[in-house]
């Protein structure tokens, strides 16, 4: 764990030299395939150092950190080339980095809670300093807000923990707490983070306003935290989690319904992405709540699979407002005539995004649907209306952008180059590939 740190220590002077954009990426890069290398194939804990270490989990999400971060390097061009403070920019990323790595790894939970609130620092940087609108400072507002109040009730449930345990490391936390505030307190924080329908407000607001980093990191990685920590804390609460689970899936239920139909009225690119993720990340819920074995795998696997699919529409919804400075589907549409290539990857990451094989999404999916169903036949008829409707509102992405008559203001185009081909690549290749390796996201139990 140590050397990857250190690599990413090291790049923080590298940030400030001078023409070091691509270098920070080309060395973000290699480390991601360095780290790729220590896998770590069993849900036991390795390369354990102080309060460090990893398990299968850790290691996926980790890996989907150093991805993401060299991605969104390649996808801020624009602030290279137009120097939007590019070396801060760089700086803010490896500073972003380090902290998610550190909270993916660390084995004490106070540790875990600590980077997990400093990851919020960089992000709201990214979303004030280089959003678009004024409303940026609104939406910067709000992701602060709304995932600090809800944090803190459990700052204090993990000073109970210790009080009682005398302990925070991962492996000595047992017990069964019946406590409604304990559980409450420890399981708000992160289903506001995930986020769970009626607390999702600030997600689609700051989508909206971040610069295109910002939204790769929010939907690729943000969102994974809060399945992350309830998959390690959950154990702690099962009697309570009997008692209540109910309630987290039914509003799951009807909230990923309700969110699937605010999707299909969107006429902002980013934003319907944004309420898309909202949609995926209840089925997540739904899967850890159900306390299952198929739910445990299949909500990791979907946490993967939505990472690099989201990841990758908002690059392409990016790659067209660079294009229209629009983000509005009345003007961007009609965009097969214009930009052909860019079609084919319209079409293959929004099939991916309705959980289409061969996607991680899919094989997600299907374990989260047996998780589901084994729990409630009930929740089948709200489940096949969920399922609908992705796939609805992902093909009404696709045929509203790619067909129809060209917007007349749009007048002079030119089709993707070499860096965004890659960079849609990259987001593709692992999500469609790592199915052929599944036994990484579904035998890590």
């Amino acid at each position: 764990m140590l050397k990857i740190i250190m690599m990413i220590i090291f790049l923080i002077p590298i940030c400030f030299m001078q023409n070091s954009y691509w270098l920070v990426q080309l060395i973000l890069f290699l480390s991601s395939f360095i780290y790729m290398l220590m896998i770590n194939n069993s849900s036991m804990f390795m390369n354990l150092s102080y309060f460090l270490g990893m398990d299968l989990i850790s290691w996926g999400l980790i890996l989907l950190s150093l991805w993401i971060c060299t991605l969104m390097l390649l996808a801020s061009e624009s602030i290279y080339k137009y120097n939007y403070s590019k070396y801060f920019f760089s700086f803010n990323i490896v500073m972003l980095l380090l902290s998610l790595i550190l909270s993916f790894g660390s084995l004490n939970l106070f540790y875990f809670y600590l980077f997990f609130e400093i990851s919020l620092i960089p992000t709201l940087f990214l979303i004030v300093g280089w959003g678009y609108q004024p409303e940026r400072l609104q939406a910067g507002i709000y992701l602060l807000f709304y995932t600090l109040l809800a944090s803190l009730p459990m700052l204090v449930s993990i000073f109970y923990l210790y009080n009682n345990l005398g302990s925070l490391f991962f492996l000595m936390l047992k017990g069964d707490y019946l406590n409604y505030l304990f559980y409450l307190s420890m399981l708000l924080a992160f289903l506001v983070k995930m986020p769970m329908f009626m607390v999702h407000l600030w997600l689609p607001k700051a989508h909206v306003e971040a610069p295109i980093s910002g939204s790769m990191i929010l939907a690729g990685i943000m969102l994974k935290l809060g399945g992350y920590g309830m998959l390690r804390t959950i154990k702690l609460m099962m009697s309570m989690n009997l008692q209540f689970s109910i309630l987290w899936v039914i509003i799951s239920l009807i909230g990923g319904f309700l969110i699937s139909l605010v999707c299909l009225r969107q006429v902002d690119l980013k934003s319907l992405i944004a309420y898309s993720s909202v949609c995926h990340m209840s089925f997540v819920i739904m899967g850890i709540m159900t306390m299952t074995y198929w739910g445990y795998l299949g909500s990791y696997t979907l946490m993967i699979g939505h990472g690099l699919c989201s990841s990758g529409l908002f690059c392409l919804a990016n790659i067209s407002y660079e294009r229209s400075s629009s983000r509005s589907l009345l003007i961007n549409k009609g965009l097969m005539n214009f930009m052909p290539s860019m079609c084919l990857w319209w079409f293959l990451l929004s099939s991916s995004n309705m959980a289409a094989p061969p996607s991680l999404n899919l094989l997600g999916e299907i374990s989260l649907l047996n998780s589901v169903i084994y729990w409630s036949w009930g929740s089948m008829f709200m489940l096949s209306l969920i399922s609908f409707f992705s796939a609805a509102y992902s093909l009404y992405l696709y045929s509203y952008s790619q067909h129809g008559f060209t917007y007349s203001g749009i007048f002079s185009f030119f089709n993707g180059n070499i860096r965004e081909f890659i960079l849609l690549m990259l987001h593709w290749i692992p999500l469609n590939f790592l199915i052929l390796k599944s036994e990484l996201c579904m035998l890590w139990l």
